[in-house]
């Protein structure tokens, strides 16, 4: 039943091929905007899980 709906779509054949472009093109830029990002900054956001809280951010109580 579903095999005949997709079929009777024109063009269907071009949405799986649309789709993998814009994955491409995403993970190419995210890898181009991790090799050129600043080696600060990376080492800034690994740390910022563990990091104390500092004296200028108030406590949350539970």
């Amino acid at each position: 039943m579903y095999k005949n709906i997709l079929q009777s779509i024109d063009n269907i054949a071009i949405w799986p091929v649309i789709s993998f472009v814009i994955f491409f093109i995403f993970f190419v830029g995210l890898l181009l905007w991790v090799f050129t990002r600043d080696k600060e900054f990376i080492e800034k956001m690994k740390a910022l899980p563990i990091q104390e809280s500092s004296a200028d951010e108030p406590e949350t109580s539970k």
